[in-house]
C-alpha cells in the first residue's frame, strides 16, 4: 500500500512538474526601430518587463529591433500573423490596402495628441475595423502626435513645398503631399537618415517623437507645424501577437496578457509618443533650429489643399463597398468623446 501510494504520489509530483515546465514560454518581439527610440524603449521594453513580472517569470521576452530578425518593416504584420515572430509592432501603412477601414485616422487633420487619439483609434478599430485584425491577437493600436514637416529649406507657405521631395511614411499621407504640391516618396522611417543625408529626399515627415533616433535635428534646420490642436497628419501603429502563440497559452497566462492589453494599452503607447514630442522638440531647439509655426489662416490654406485627399478616400471606399463618409463621422465621434 505503501508503494503503491509512493508511486502515485510521485505520479503527480511529476504531472504538476511537467505542467509547469509546458507552461513556461519565451516570445519573441519584433520591431523596425532602434531600441532607443520611444516606443522601443519606453513602451515595449516597460510591458514585457511587467508582463514578465506578472507572470512570476513563466512568460519571458526576447527583444528584437531594427528588424534583426530579417525581412523589411513591411513584413511585420505578416511575421505575426504567419507564426514567423510572436509578436511584432509596426506602422500599418506599410502595408498598403490591407487595412482600409483603419486608414481613416490617417486623413489630414483628423489626431491632435497621441494619447486621446490612441485610445479613440482602438475603439475606432474594435467598432469598425476589427474585421482588418484577423488572425492576430490586438495587444495595442496607436497613432502619433501632430504631424509636421522637417526639411532642409524652410517651408513658411503651401507655396514653399511645391516640388520639394517629401519622404512619405504611407498610401495615404504620400496621396496627400501630391495633392500639396509636393514630390512624395515613399519609405519606411528606417531609411529617412540615409535618405536625408543623400538627398534623395528634400523633407520628411515625422513626428518629433523619432526625430532623435533618426538624428533629423541634425541633419535638417528647418520644422514647420501647424495651428490648432490637429497635426496635418498621423500614422497607425499596432501591436500584435500571433494567434497561436496567444492561444497556446494556458488560461491564466492569457489573463496576464489581457490585463496589459486594451485601450488603456493603446493610451499608455501614444503618451510615450506625446512624451517622445517634447523630447524631440527639445532637441531642435537645444540645437537652435529654425521653429515654424503657421499661423491660422495659412493653416487654413493647407486643410483646403489636402480637402482632395479627403474626398479621395471617400471615393475609394466606394469602390469597395463601404461607406467612407460614415467611417469618417465615427473616427471623429471616436476623437471628440476621448477629448471630453
Amino acid at each position: 500500500m505503501k508503494t503503491k501510494m509512493f508511486v502515485m504520489g510521485a505520479l503527480a509530483m511529476l504531472a504538476m512538474s511537467s505542467t509547469a515546465f509546458a507552461q513556461e514560454v519565451t516570445l519573441r518581439i519584433h520591431q523596425m526601430l532602434p531600441s532607443q527610440a520611444a516606443i522601443p524603449a519606453r513602451a515595449i521594453e516597460p510591458w514585457a518587463a511587467k508582463v514578465a513580472d506578472e507572470s512570476g517569470g513563466r512568460i519571458k521576452f526576447e527583444l528584437y529591433p531594427a528588424m534583426q530578425l530579417g525581412g523589411t518593416p513591411a513584413d511585420l504584420f505578416d511575421q505575426a500573423k504567419d507564426g514567423v515572430v510572436d509578436i511584432i509592432w509596426t506602422v500599418l501603412g506599410y502595408t498598403p490596402g490591407r487595412f482600409p477601414k483603419s486608414e481613416v485616422f490617417e486623413l489630414p487633420f483628423m489626431t491632435g495628441d497621441a494619447a486621446s487619439g490612441s485610445a479613440a483609434f482602438y475603439n475606432y478599430v474594435m467598432a469598425n475595423s476589427a474585421d482588418e485584425f484577423a488572425g492576430v491577437h490586438v495587444i495595442a493600436l496607436h497613432v502619433h502626435g501632430p504631424g509636421l514637416f522637417h526639411s532642409k529649406d524652410p517651408i513658411n507657405s503651401l507655396e514653399d513645398l511645391q516640388g520639394m521631395k517629401v519622404r512619405g511614411g504611407s498610401r495615404i499621407i504620400s496621396s496627400m503631399l501630391a495633392q500639396l504640391g509636393a514630390e512624395p516618396v515613399g519609405m519606411p522611417v528606417p531609411q529617412t537618415t540615409e535618405a536625408l543625408s543623400k538627398g534623395v529626399i528634400d523633407a520628411t515627415t515625422v513626428p518629433w517623437e523619432v526625430t532623435p533616433s533618426l538624428r533629423i535635428s541634425e541633419l535638417v534646420k528647418n520644422h514647420t507645424g501647424f495651428s490648432g490642436d490637429k497635426g496635418l497628419y498621423s500614422q497607425t501603429f499596432g501591436f500584435v501577437m500571433n494567434m497561436d502563440s496567444y492561444n497556446n497559452l494556458p488560461d491564466d497566462l492569457k489573463a496576464i496578457i489581457d490585463a496589459n492589453s486594451g485601450i488603456e494599452m493603446s493610451r499608455q503607447f501614444g503618451r510615450v509618443m506625446d512624451d517622445g514630442d517634447s523630447s524631440g522638440l527639445g532637441v531642435a531647439v537645444k540645437l537652435g533650429n529654425n521653429l515654424v509655426q503657421l499661423d491660422d489662416a495659412e493653416t487654413a490654406r493647407w486643410r483646403a489643399a489636402a480637402q482632395p485627399t479627403i474626398d479621395g478616400w471617400f471615393a475609394e471606399m466606394s469602390a469597395l463597398g463601404l461607406d467612407g463618409p460614415a467611417l469618417y463621422a465615427a473616427a471623429e465621434a471616436a476623437i471628440a468623446a476621448e477629448a471630453q
